[in-house]
C-alpha cells in the first residue's frame, strides 16, 4: 500500500516542478533587419520576469499619478476640489442674489403704494401700513422717489465687487453666538489682508454655526481645505474654514448654535487645529471680535 501512495506524492511534485519551470523557462525576443537578417535587439525573457515588471510597472504609474494631483494644480479639475477664485466667485454670487431679492420686494413695495394712493387713499395711512409691513424699511419715502432711486442705485453701482478698502456701513445685525469655545491665536486685521479671527480649540470640537441661516457653500479648496459658509438674513454672511469634516450640505438650513463641521487642520494655510472664522456684512468684511464674545 505504500508504493502507490509514494508514486501519487511524486508525481504531484513533479508536475509542481514542471510550473514552476514553466514560469522560469527563457524565451528569446530577437528584432531582426528585414533586408540583412541582422540581428538589431536581443532580449531574453521569461513568463516570470514579464509578469514583475508589468507590476512594477502599474505601481510605478499609480505612483507617478498620485504624486501629480497631490502637488500640482491639476488636482483643483478632480471633482470635489474646489479653487479659491470658484470659493470667491459663490460668495459674491450669494450676496447678489440676495440684494437683488431685496430689491425686486422694495419695487412691488413701493409700486404698490403708488397704486394705494391714486386709486384714492389717504397718503399717511399707506405710509403706515408701509412701515408695518414685514418687507417694509424705514428708508422708504413715496414723496420723494426720486432721490431715493439716485442713492439705491449708486449703492448697488458699488455692490458690483468686493471693496474691502471703504468703511463697512451701520451694522444691523442679531445677536451672533461664538461658533467654538477656544483661545484666539489671531486677530483681525484688514492691514495685512487678514480678514477673520483664528480660534485654536482642542480636537473633534464641533463648530456652530452663529446664526441661523442657509447654507451657500460646503466644499474643500486646497489652499483652506474643508469650508462651510452659511448665508444669514440682513446680507449677513459667516464662513468656517480648515476644518476637518462638514457636517451640513448646500441648501441645508441651520439653526443658531446648530453644528455644522468638526474643527481641524486642513488645507495649505492651515499650521495646526484651529478653525478660520469670517463675518462679511453687505460684501464688507467685519471684525467678528466686535460682535461676537469670543
Amino acid at each position: 500500500m505504500l508504493r502507490p501512495i509514494f508514486v501519487t506524492n511524486m508525481a504531484k511534485r513533479s508536475k509542481n516542478q514542471k510550473r514552476v519551470q514553466r514560469w522560469r523557462n527563457k524565451f528569446r525576443f530577437v528584432i531582426l533587419n528585414d533586408d540583412t537578417f541582422e540581428e538589431v535587439l536581443t532580449v531574453k525573457l521569461s513568463p516570470l520576469n514579464i509578469f514583475t515588471g508589468s507590476v512594477f510597472a502599474i505601481l510605478f504609474t499609480i505612483a507617478i499619478t498620485t504624486l501629480v494631483i497631490a502637488y500640482t494644480p491639476l488636482k483643483e479639475m478632480i471633482p470635489g476640489y474646489a479653487s479659491s477664485k470658484l470659493r470667491r466667485e459663490s460668495i459674491n454670487l450669494a450676496l447678489k442674489a440676495d440684494s437683488l431679492e431685496t430689491l425686486v420686494r422694495l419695487n412691488k413695495q413701493y409700486i404698490n403704494g403708488i397704486q394705494r394712493i391714486l386709486n384714492g387713499e389717504v397718503i399717511d395711512s399707506v405710509l403706515i401700513d408701509l412701515q408695518e409691513g414685514e418687507d417694509s424699511l424705514d428708508a422708504v419715502v413715496l414723496s420723494s422717489p426720486s432721490a431715493q432711486d439716485s442713492a439705491f442705485r449708486q449703492w448697488v453701482e458699488e455692490e458690483n465687487e468686493f471693496t474691502l478698502d471703504q468703511n463697512a456701513p451701520e451694522l444691523d445685525i442679531p445677536q451672533l453666538m461664538a461658533p467654538v469655545d477656544g483661545l484666539v491665536t489671531s486677530s483681525f486685521e484688514s492691514g495685512k489682508g487678514h480678514y477673520a479671527v483664528d480660534i485654536a480649540a482642542p480636537k473633534n470640537t464641533p463648530v456652530k454655526s452663529c446664526y441661523e441661516g442657509t447654507v451657500v457653500y460646503s466644499d474643500w479648496s486646497s489652499e483652506t481645505g474643508h469650508v462651510i459658509i452659511v448665508q444669514h438674513e440682513r446680507n449677513l454672511l459667516s464662513a468656517y474654514k480648515h476644518n476637518s469634516a462638514l457636517l451640513k450640505s448646500v441648501g441645508d438650513y441651520v439653526r443658531s448654535g446648530e453644528a455644522i463641521a468638526i474643527i481641524g487642520n486642513s488645507g495649505e494655510n492651515s499650521t495646526g487645529p484651529h478653525l478660520h472664522f469670517e463675518l462679511w456684512y453687505d460684501g464688507y468684511a467685519i471684525n467678528p471680535e466686535e460682535y461676537i464674545k469670543l
